[in-house]
């Protein structure tokens, strides 16, 4: 799995796959672990999610946009056995607006059509994380870490 085409075809099924994933935030020196619906956009060069302003996850990013998002993968080797494998992506978040990124909302519809009536909420906002790098565990002795400009390489 160290090779980086290997890897980035790992990240972009795990996110294809999955639709949920844990956001880590921090906030008045606490962590803070929240599950979202996560839409990858741009491949695996953004992530997209929403939220209400209301919450603890939306206050620590205000103050602190710096995100830690864990996502499990599958793995099916030849045998049919299934190994797991995490993916961490580490990025910063902005704010989107729903009126200039229609794309991006659309994009999270379209893999989250349940959030239609969500989104439509006065106090929900669309938030993108900016990945920076994964870290992908496959097993307790084999990390391998790859910045988003290393997996554009590949």
């Amino acid at each position: 799995m160290n090779h980086p085409n290997s890897i980035r075809k790992y990240i972009e099924e795990a996110l294809q796959s999955n639709q949920l994933a844990v956001l880590a935030t921090v906030g008045d020196d606490q962590p803070h672990a929240s599950l979202i619906a996560i839409t990858p956009f741009e491949g695996f060069r953004q992530l997209i999610f929403a939220t209400y302003r209301n919450t603890r996850k939306f206050q620590n990013l205000e103050h602190n946009n710096k995100v830690a998002v864990l996502i499990e993968g599958k793995n099916d080797d030849k045998s049919g056995i299934q190994n797991g494998f995490v993916i961490t992506a580490y990025g910063r978040t902005e704010v989107l607006s729903f009126d200039a990124n229609n794309i991006a909302l659309n994009t999270l519809l379209c893999k989250h059509p349940d959030l239609l009536s969500f989104t439509r909420e006065e106090d929900c906002v669309l938030i993108s994380v900016k990945v920076e790098k994964y870290q992908v565990v496959q097993g307790i002795d084999n990390v391998v870490w790859l910045s988003v400009d290393d997996l554009d390489k590949s």
